[in-house]
């Protein structure tokens, strides 16, 4: 599996690896956590694993720029041609509540797409990264979507927030829906075939979905916005409007029954 991997693959691989023990160790003991604005949780594990991933990764790469949700942003990453794009814990609420559905994030962006990324469970040992290129792999076994065409039978993952706010879901004949509060987790639960689809309607940012997003295309999956739109990253605004995640022989009827809902909505 290690043919045709960069050094920067190595690097981040093992950078996160080691930031996995730190999540264990605040996971596992007491962890203070405050919000940052009502409704976005954030801990001390977030900011010591974000420092951690900034020393370790720009000191070996002094040239690359940098993103992450816990650093203020630095417009001087918009002239760097690649950029690590980091989030810390994704699934921060999951984190504190001891639920192991938070993620450790980190991918290399390159010219606006990502050419390499690790999505990581530490708690559960799910080490999924893919390199542009070279597919997918969970634990150091490759990985690939679902090729199911149609919504009957199909799993597909949400926020408990979309629940909340789009009770329509639950009325898709023949789909199951299910939660998992970090996004990147369930993009890769995607590519990992363990569900068929990610759904997303509120915004996200470069860091929540740029790692899992290579994981899901080099594994034979799509992510885009609602309208059909690719993602691009490392631009003026870091935000995409909403995330759908399949894969790509199930793209076309999921956009169609997004629109059908959309429709009815608006009637």
């Amino acid at each position: 599996m290690t043919a045709g991997f960069t050094h920067d693959h190595a690097l981040v691989a093992a950078a996160v690896r080691e930031a996995g023990d730190i999540a264990r160790r605040y996971y596992n003991g007491n962890v203070e956590s405050w919000e940052k604005k009502p409704g976005d949780p954030v801990s001390e594990a977030d900011l010591a694993i974000d420092s951690f991933l900034k020393e370790r990764l720009m000191t070996a790469r002094p040239d690359y720029g940098w993103l992450s949700e816990e650093t203020a942003d630095d417009s001087s990453r918009l002239e760097k041609s690649r950029v690590w794009v980091v989030d810390p814990i994704d699934g921060t609420r999951s984190f504190i509540a001891k639920k192991p559905e938070f993620t450790i994030c980190a991918a290399l962006v390159e010219d606006g797409l990502p050419i390499l990324g690790i999505v990581y469970n530490p708690i559960l040992e799910e080490f999924y990264e893919a390199e542009s290129g070279q597919g997918a792999f969970l634990n150091h076994e490759k990985i690939t979507c679902n090729t199911r065409t149609d919504l009957d039978g199909a799993t597909l993952l949400t926020s408990r927030k979309t629940f909340e706010w789009h009770g329509w879901i639950e009325e898709v004949p023949g789909a199951s829906f299910s939660h998992v509060n970090s996004i990147a987790y369930r993009m890769v639960k995607v590519a990992s075939r363990h569900v068929d689809a990610s759904l997303s309607f509120a915004a996200k940012s470069d860091w929540d979905i740029a790692a899992a997003d290579i994981i899901l295309s080099e594994a034979g999956g799509l992510s885009t916005t609602t309208s059909g739109d690719p993602h691009f990253y490392n631009r003026d605004t870091v935000v995409h409007r909403n995330v759908i995640s399949c894969g790509k022989s199930l793209h076309p009827r999921l956009m169609e029954m997004l629109t059908s809902f959309g429709n009815e909505k608006k009637n």
